[in-house]
């Protein structure tokens, strides 16, 4: 089997971080770790301020190299996902965190984009875009 997947019980006091590791895949496993670290902050599946797995525990979780797991956490630090505080840990950032906030509004403009194409495919003026906006706000 080429898929390693970690199911982390000593992150967090309830909750379970999930990462499934590819060898299959083109992206490399750091990139793995941390395209799948940064979605669930960003979905809300891991919280603002929660603890993640010390780097040590995360690569025994999934059986991979120290090296690797620094480096999916260093660049979720460098992009502004996590802190890390000496003696407490890797943080996850909240919301109003510059980086996180850029990431959310890129969301958006994503789905807004996506929204202008149906609109004008089904050629809907502006007014009625902007009302059908505002009632689903």
């Amino acid at each position: 089997n080429n898929e390693s997947c970690a199911y982390l019980k000593a992150y967090g006091k309830k909750k379970n971080m999930n990462i499934i590791l590819s060898n299959e895949s083109e992206l490399p496993i750091y990139r793995q770790i941390f395209d799948q670290i940064q979605e669930q902050i960003l979905s809300g599946a891991i919280p603002e301020g929660e603890v993640l797995p010390s780097i040590r525990k995360l690569a025994k979780e999934l059986g991979i190299s120290v090296i690797t797991t620094t480096r999916a956490y260093n660049e979720l630090e460098s992009e502004g996902y996590i802190v890390s505080r000496q003696g407490k840990g890797s943080i996850v950032l909240g919301k109003n965190n510059s980086v996180v906030r850029e990431q959310y509004q890129k969301r958006m403009e994503e789905a807004f984009e996506v929204m202008k194409v149906n609109a004008k495919y089904l050629e809907m003026p502006d007014e009625e875009i902007i009302r059908y906006v505002e009632e689903h706000l």
